[in-house]
C-alpha cells in the first residue's frame, strides 16, 4: 500500500479530536498504520499511574481519562545474522527511534473561522498556484498543531523502510526499529505520552525520540515549563451606594497582578539561559481568567483568577511556585485587610515541568544532519517558551528533540494553516535524521555524525 500523506493529513483533520474525544482519530491512525504494514499498539491513559505523577492532579479517575486513546505503529528493519537477526527483523538490541505526534486539538470557535474548522480546505500559498503541491496550504483545526506533523512522521517511517529495502541505509548489525506514535491529551498535559513514558507499552526499550511539533523545521532542545495556579481573594460586600463600607477585591487583585508582572521582569533579567536570548519575555506570566463579584451594584467580595507562570529549563515548578508565593505574601503584608484575610494561591489542572537535552545528543546531531540531507538551511538548536510531550520522554531517560513542519504562531488560531511544502520537507528531514541516527549506531560509539545515505532531498521534478 502506498502512503498518501496528503489524504492522510486531511482525513485526520476531519476528526474533532478535542480533549476526551481522541479515540476515533486514534482508531483511524491505527487502521492506516496496520494497512501500511506496521505492527500496531494501543493504550489508554492510566489514571492511577498519572495520579502519582507530579504534573497531574492526584484525584484522577476513569472519567477523567475516558476516550483518551493513543496508538503506535512499529517497523522492525534489517538485522544481520552477526547481530543475532535473520536479515529481515530488528533484534532486541536494535536502536529504536520514536517519531511522536499528538492527535488531540484545542476547541475551535466556528464564528471565528472562515470555514468549517473540521472540513479541511486546500488552498494556494502566496505566490503559489492551485494544484501545485509545492505552493499549497492546508487549513483546518490541527493542520499545524499537529496532525500534519503526525502525517510527516508516518511518511518518514515509510521512506526509511523503503530505503532499507533498497540497501540505501547502513544499518547496525542488530537492525533498526522505528516507532510512530499518535498520542492523546498533549494539549492538557500529555496523558498519552506520560502513560507511555511511565509504563512502556512496547516489548523493547526506546533510545531517542523526535516530536514533530510545529518548530518551523528548527530543532528545539529545551522546552519551558509552567505553573498553573489559581488565586482566590475574599473581601466584604456592600451596597454600591455605600461602597466605603465594603472591602473591594479588585484593587487588591490589581496590586497582586502588578507585583507578578514586576516579578516576571525581574526573572527575565535574573534567570538566564543561552537558548532563550531571542525572546522578549522568556518566562511569561499570564492571568488568563478572572471572575469577580456577583452584582453590578454590589462591592465585589470574591475573586478567582487563573495564572500560567513560565518555568525555565533548569528550574522546577516547586521552586517557581515558592518564588511567587513569597511575592504574594509581600503584597498581602502591605494590606491590612489581606493580612487578616490571606489570599489563596493553589495549583489547578496540569503542571508542566521544563525539559532540556544537550545540543550534542546523538538525536540532535542526527536531526541537524538530516536537515542538511533534505536540502534545508542549517538551524541552530533553540528553546521554546511552551511545553510539549518531550518532557515526559526526557524524564524517562529518552533523549527527545522537537522538530516538525509549521509554526507555533498558527497553533490554536482561527483558520489554522500550514504550507504543504514544509510538511514534505519535514518528512524528508525526519527520514534523513533516522538514517543518520542508524548510521551512528552502525559506526560505533563515536559515529553518530557519520554520513547516512543523504538521499532524502528530492529534486524539483520529484516533489
Amino acid at each position: 500500500m502506498d502512503f498518501d500523506m496528503r489524504a492522510f493529513a486531511a482525513d485526520l483533520c476531519r476528526f474533532a479530536s478535542t480533549a476526551g474525544e481522541e479515540a476515533a482519530a486514534a482508531d483511524f491512525v491505527e487502521g492506516e498504520l496496520d494497512a501500511l504494514g506496521f505492527e500496531t499498539y494501543a493504550w489508554d491513559a492510566d489514571p492511577d499511574l498519572l495520579a502519582d505523577h507530579p504534573s497531574f492532579p492526584d484525584d484522577l479517575d476513569e472519567s477523567d481519562v475516558a476516550g483518551r486513546r493513543s496508538v503506535a505503529g512499529v517497523l522492525e528493519l534489517g538485522g544481520t545474522e552477526e547481530g543475532g537477526g535473520d536479515g529481515e527483523d530488528a533484534t532486541d538490541d536494535a536502536p529504536t527511534v520514536v517519531l511522536n505526534g499528538h492527535i488531540d486539538v484545542v476547541p475551535a470557535e466556528p464564528a471565528e473561522w472562515s470555514i468549517d474548522p473540521f472540513e479541511p480546505v486546500w488552498g494556494a500559498a502566496e505566490g503559489g498556484s492551485a494544484g501545485d503541491e509545492r505552493g499549497e496550504t492546508l487549513t483546518a483545526r490541527g493542520a499545524a498543531d499537529m496532525k500534519s506533523g503526525v502525517a510527516a512522521c508516518v511518511g518518514a517511517a515509510v521512506d526509511v523502510r523503503e530505503a532499507v529495502a533498497a540497501g540505501a541505509i547502513d544499518l547496525p548489525d542488530a537492525g533498526l526499529r522505528v516507532v510512530v506514535e499518535a498520542v492523546a491529551g498533549e494539549e492538557d498535559g500529555g496523558y498519552g505520552a506520560a502513560t507511555a513514558a511511565l509504563a512502556n507499552p512496547y516489548p523493547f526499550e526506546r533510545d531517542a525520540a523526535i516530536v514533530a511539533e510545529p518548530t518551523e523545521l528548527r530543532p528545539v532542545v529545551a522546552c519551558e515549563g509552567s505553573l498553573m495556579a489559581r488565586l482566590e481573594l475574599t473581601g466584604r460586600s456592600a451596597h454600591a451606594a455605600t461602597r466605603w463600607r465594603g472591602e473591594d477585591v479588585l484593587p487588591r487583585f490589581e496590586a497582586i497582578r502588578e507585583a507578578f508582572t514586576e516579578l516576571e521582569t525581574e526573572r527575565g533579567e535574573a534567570v538566564d539561559h543561552p537558548l532563550y536570548g531571542e525572546f522578549p519575555v522568556p518566562w511569561p506570566v499570564v492571568c488568563g481568567t478572572v471572575e469577580a463579584g456577583s452584582w453590578a451594584s454590589t462591592v465585589p467580595a470574591t475573586l478567582s483568577a487563573e495564572f500560567r507562570i513560565g518555568v525555565a529549563p533548569g528550574e522546577t515548578v516547586d521552586e517557581v511556585e515558592e518564588t511567587f508565593r513569597e511575592r504574594l505574601a509581600e503584597v498581602a503584608d502591605d494590606d491590612p485587610w489581606l493580612r487578616e484575610h490571606p489570599p489563596s494561591f493553589e495549583r489547578f489542572s496540569v503542571q508542566f515541568e521544563p525539559a532540556e537535552i544537550a545540543v550534542d545528543e546523538p538525536i540532535v546531531e542526527a536531526v541537524r544532519a538530516g536537515i542538511a540531507d533534505a536540502g534545508l538551511p542549517d538551524a541552530e538548536p533553540t528553546g521554546a517558551t511552551y511545553g510539549a510531550d518531550s518532557r515526559h520522554y526526557v524524564a524517562a531517560g529518552i533523549p527527545t528533540v522537537l522538530f516538525g513542519p509549521g509554526t507555533i504562531t498558527e497553533a490554536h488560531y482561527p483558520d489554522e494553516t500550514i504550507a504543504w511544502e514544509e510538511v514534505e520537507r519535514g518528512r524528508e528531514a525526519i527520514a534523513a535524521a533516522v538514517d543518520r541516527f542508524a548510521a551512528g549506531y552502525a559506526a560505533g560509539p563515536e559515529g553518530h555524525s557519520a554520513a547516512g545515505s543523504g538521499d532524502y532531498a528530492a529534486s524539483d521534478s520529484e516533489k
